[in-house]
């Protein structure tokens, strides 16, 4: 299901790199779990929930929340799961430029 954002049309020239480095990140993922490299999963988390609300992706801080409680548990599955929820987010999010006044 599509998740329409609208965001301040002043990122139209960011957000799109943004959203290009959260999908290398995502693609990143699999193979840190699977080496239980918890410090970078912890700094992936920590960055989208330091940014993802300065771009008006809120859901984004959300999962970068847990992304990194769950590095600093050590919790695989959990991150698996988050991982899963950041892809569902990042096939499914359309953004709209709000224009500027």
């Amino acid at each position: 299901m599509k998740r329409i954002i609208r965001v301040d049309g002043e990122l139209a020239d960011i957000i799109p790199a943004y959203l290009a480095h959260r999908r290398e990140e995502l693609a990143q993922l699999p193979a840190l779990l699977a080496a239980g490299d918890f410090d970078a999963l912890r700094v992936i988390g920590h960055k989208m929930r330091g940014s993802g609300g300065g771009y008006g992706l809120d859901l984004l801080t959300e999962i970068g929340e847990r992304m990194e409680n769950s590095a600093k548990t050590k919790d695989k599955s959990a991150l698996a799961a988050q991982a899963a929820e950041l892809k569902e987010f990042l096939d499914n999010v359309e953004v709209q430029f709000v224009p500027d006044k």
